[in-house]
């Protein structure tokens, strides 16, 4: 009986999961998936094994599940089926903000949970459902043993200068500083560039994770130097649906002047701006880069802009840039989008080479590119998978301990969903 690792990625309304099978070549995709429509009366299950869908169901309009739920069919749907002749060992979490306390993954334990919990304040669309899923696999499952992975850790890497704010110490030494997010798929990235470019793992490379949430990190060795997120997964790009960097000074006049609440000015920057609100059509690239419409156009035009004073500033972080990786549902997928920001920023020596790009990499720069550019996509849920093995006590299983002896323990797989499916949307 082959053991397996469970790797699960809780949103506002939906549950993602993953499940790595532990066999003679490493860790092996296995089956994926999620339950989306959560809280709604269209909640619905998929299930896919190499890409093929494998599974769908809705739920009855009459209910509207919820975390709890979803974890519960989750694994009863495994016991019952897929998962019969392999044993769950573990269960890993993506969780996105670990605060000034968790600086790597964690096991999980009751004062663990506690500190997630009060990290909620400081990612409150994301924390509060991925504690809500740790929860549920404790109630439905307790004897799994579980870990948390951050999205923050990556970044504790970067120099003090680049996570302080220009604010009274005292608010710093409160944990009010900058810290990144998009760490686990930074960290895939760079787990892999060795392979790909020596030249660029070992020097100077400016990482664009560009999906409905956006990002980007300057890694000096493999190792986060600066990011453009800062406290809150709001700074930096613009996204699908939140705006980005932005003057305070408006978001006080928003307050003061426009009589927002707080809960509404939350609402205005997470979930109504970006390119939905610059565009008024969609928060969805594909659906913005096939429409004439010139608020479309102009939506993009801001994206691209802003990525590319990012790739300005960012370099000057790094005093050079050697490589640049694209990843992400839109790095991966939107050749127009790569090509755009490319010649934006051949000042910095990247010379595209449209064919390339076109085709969709690996390498899309020219041989005699003085830096040279990628296409590489991420993968957090085995970036997940790894550190969860790495916790997971060797006595609970002897495959495990027999793993950890092997050169090739960290096979370089990943999952395949449907085409296209995914370049607005992933995180």
């Amino acid at each position: 009986m082959d053991d397996a690792i469970i790797v699960l990625n809780a949103g506002s309304s939906s549950l993602k999961f993953s499940v790595f099978i532990m066999d003679e070549s490493g860790l092996s995709p296995f089956l994926n998936g999620q339950v989306s429509g959560l809280y709604t009366s269209k909640a619905r299950f998929e299930a896919f094994e190499k890409g093929t869908l494998l599974d769908a169901r809705n739920w009855p309009e009459s209910e509207t599940p919820g975390h709890q739920e979803a974890i519960r069919f989750l694994f009863e749907w495994g016991t019952q089926g897929q998962m019969q002749g392999h044993r769950a060992a573990a269960v890993g979490h993506r969780v996105v903000h670990g605060g000034i306390d968790f600086t790597g993954p964690v096991v999980i334990d009751d004062e663990v949970v506690k500190k997630l919990e009060r990290l909620v304040p400081l990612a409150p669309l994301h924390q509060p459902y991925n504690v809500a899923a740790i929860k549920a696999v404790e109630d439905f499952r307790p004897d799994l043993f579980q870990v948390a992975c951050f999205d923050t850790s990556f970044h504790r890497t970067a120099p003090h200068v680049a996570q302080v704010f220009a604010i009274p110490a005292s608010y710093s030494e409160a944990g009010i500083k900058r810290y990144g997010f998009h760490g686990l798929s930074y960290e895939y990235i760079a787990s892999v560039m060795p392979g790909l470019d020596t030249a660029g793992a070992e020097g100077r490379t400016i990482v664009a994770h560009l999906g409905n949430g956006a990002s980007m990190c300057a890694m000096q060795g493999g190792r986060s130097v600066a990011t453009t997120t800062g406290f809150s997964a709001v700074d930096g790009l613009p996204m699908g649906t939140r705006c980005g960097s932005i003057d305070p000074g408006v978001l006080i006049f928003l307050l003061d002047h426009y009589g927002l609440t707080t809960k509404e000015l939350v609402d205005l920057i997470y979930k109504k701006s970006g390119l939905l609100g610059v565009s008024g059509i969609s928060s969805d690239m594909r659906e913005l880069l096939a429409s004439n419409d010139p608020n479309a156009a102009s939506a993009i035009d801001l994206y691209v802009y802003r990525i590319c004073r990012e790739m300005g500033s960012l370099a000057a972080a790094l005093g050079g840039l050697d490589s640049v990786v694209f990843t992400g549902g839109i790095g991966e997928k939107a050749a127009a989008i790569r090509s755009r920001v490319c010649r934006g920023s051949s000042w910095l020596g990247i010379e595209i080479d449209e064919g390339a790009n076109s085709n969709g990499g690996p390498k899309i720069s020219r041989d005699n590119s003085p830096v040279s550019a990628w296409v590489i996509p991420t993968n957090e849920e085995l970036m997940i998978a790894r550190h969860t093995l790495s916790l997971v006590p060797s006595e609970l299983t002897f495959k495990i301990q027999s793993m950890r002896s092997r050169n090739d323990n960290f096979a370089n797989t990943g999952f395949e969903g449907p085409e296209g499916t995914d370049i607005g949307y992933r995180e």
